[in-house]
């Protein structure tokens, strides 16, 4: 499951927050909620706004299952890759 940032927009509080990419948070309390966060003196109904992060990057490396790159079977012609 994927995290995002989410920052309240009265607070100023920035929290990580893991849910479904389906999911849109627009609440400080749905916020506090996913993150299982107690709500302190911000109201509920205060407005967040969702980060845009990075992202993660895995390389084939870090699976514990990782494929071979498609040359090492013959897929890339006169081996453009670079790899044979």
């Amino acid at each position: 499951m994927p995290s995002y940032d989410y920052r309240c927009d009265q607070n100023g509080q920035v929290v990580e927050v893991m849910h479904k990419m389906s999911e849109k948070l627009a609440t400080w309390g749905e916020v506090c909620e996913k993150a299982s966060l107690d709500l302190g003196d911000t109201p509920a109904d205060a407005p967040v706004t969702r980060l845009i992060t990075g992202g993660n990057v895995v390389s084939s490396s870090a699976l514990s299952n990782p494929e071979a790159p498609a040359c090492a079977s013959g897929g890339c012609g006169g081996g453009m890759c670079g790899l044979n």
